[in-house]
């Protein structure tokens, strides 16, 4: 399958010399727009879920159907985009994607509409199978475009971009979604309570579609552009001899638990902190205020992305995960049982031991897979589907022992990863 990326295990066959080398970089150049872009629409859900929460009066469990529409789409989408562009080519893969995301994202406005939450969870769901196309055409797209010992720092540069665009998107929803509350809906009544909530609602057509109108002008640009093409050849032979699949690899089945509790702990902690950050006991915040620390979290983990990137170069991969992981749990433990500022700095400390768990774990579990490099790209894609259900146990959490002691889950999340950065990443 053409999944996430295919590692080193791939060897790109296109023309070479000087003009392939600048063709290169221009469509690098074009690519990082797309990352920034996924960055971007993705983060935007943790000030999506705040405001529909207000809007449509939902519990934590009702409101994390969001996420659960959204990395959902990545499990039942990710295997068809695959064979998609196998059949199409990167460069049509990438039009097709953006196109499909315009879609969604113009879906919107109908659900402003009629305000129906069924019709903002299928917008999202259109939104997100355009991503994920993207994902799937873009990532690996990335790591044939040049040298294959270079393909980590083009990934790791682009992914960079990625994290700009959810450190931006939280102050872009703040801005334009959670400022056009215009009272208390939870105290209004009658005709009142009709019109708050029909303001609320239409808060979320502008912005949606400055975004329809992004992706369809950067469709037009990508099918415009005469982007390189490349072929790629499986050159590697696995470790410890051949294997009848990539499930026959136990480093790489526990790293799909690994990426799977990683997305799903992420996304649950970003997908909680407006609300988290609103408690009394922790920092009072009016919802919109609240949505501008977000961006800290994501902020971190941009950071922690270039530092972790150049750290890593001197130290073991596991190692790594483990810290970072062992910090995080300590993180967590501050955000449930302290309170006010100290509490407020820990949640959002957290988006910087990220940073590096993601790349980390998926160059762990693909390493020495061989021929079975691909399928197992395409497995660790499915995994991703952790933060379609995680969430919704947060949110479950939440509902029966409250908001502070449903940050444990995450918790586990991270003893997990550090098991696997210490010992599960062995091949065997």
């Amino acid at each position: 399958m053409a999944g996430i990326p295919t590692d080193s295990a791939t060897t790109p066959r296109t023309a070479t010399g000087s003009t392939a080398g600048n063709n290169y970089r221009f469509a690098l150049v074009a690519l990082t727009s797309l990352f920034f872009m996924w960055g971007f629409i993705t983060c935007l859900n943790d000030i999506l879920i705040p405001h529909l929460k207000n809007v449509f009066q939902l519990n934590y469990t009702q409101s994390m159907m969001i996420q659960l529409c959204f990395f959902g789409a990545y499990f039942i989408v990710s295997l068809p985009a695959g064979a998609l562009v196998k059949r199409i080519s990167y460069k049509w893969g990438i039009v097709v994607g953006l196109l499909i995301a315009a879609i969604g994202c113009a879906l919107f406005i109908p659900a402003a509409s009629y305000r129906v939450y069924a019709l903002f969870l299928g917008a999202l769901f259109v939104l997100a199978s355009g991503v994920t196309i993207l994902q799937v055409a873009a990532n690996p797209y990335v790591t044939e475009l040049g040298a294959p010992e270079t393909a980590s720092s083009r990934l790791t540069l682009t992914q960079a971009f990625n994290s700009l665009g959810t450190t931006i998107a939280p102050l872009f929803g703040a801005f334009l979604i959670l400022s056009a509350a215009t009272g208390d809906i939870q105290n209004a009544s009658g005709e009142q309570l009709e019109a708050l909530r029909l303001a609320e609602a239409d808060a979320v057509r502008f912005p949606y579609m400055l975004l329809a109108i992004a992706f369809l002008v950067l469709a037009a640009v990508f099918a415009a552009l005469k982007l390189p093409h490349v072929e790629t050849e499986d050159t590697t032979v696995a470790e410890g001899g051949e294997r009848s699949s990539a499930w026959a690899y136990r480093h790489l089945v526990l790293g799909a638990i690994g990426l799977f509790v990683y997305v799903g702990a992420e996304v649950s902690i970003g997908s909680f902190l407006v609300n988290y950050l609103a408690e009394p006991s922790i920092a009072g915040m009016p919802e919109s205020e609240a949505a501008h620390y977000v961006a800290y979290f994501w902020g971190g983990a941009m950071i922690g992305r270039f530092v972790g990137a150049y750290v890593m170069r001197f130290v073991d991969d596991g190692k790594a995960l483990a810290f970072n992981a062992g910090v995080a749990i300590l993180l967590i433990l501050l955000t449930v049982f302290a309170g006010g500022s100290l509490a407020m700095w820990s949640v959002l400390a957290i988006g910087l031991f990220n940073s590096i768990m993601f790349p980390t774990i998926f160059s762990l579990a693909l390493k020495g897979l061989g021929r079975h490099t691909s399928q197992g790209s395409g497995i660790l894609c499915l995994a991703i589907v952790g933060g379609a259900i995680l969430p919704v146990v947060q949110g479950m959490l939440a509902d029966t022992v409250g908001i502070h002691l449903a940050f444990l889950m995450p918790a586990i999340c991270y003893l997990y990863i550090a098991y696997y950065g210490l010992k599960g990443h062995r091949a065997a």
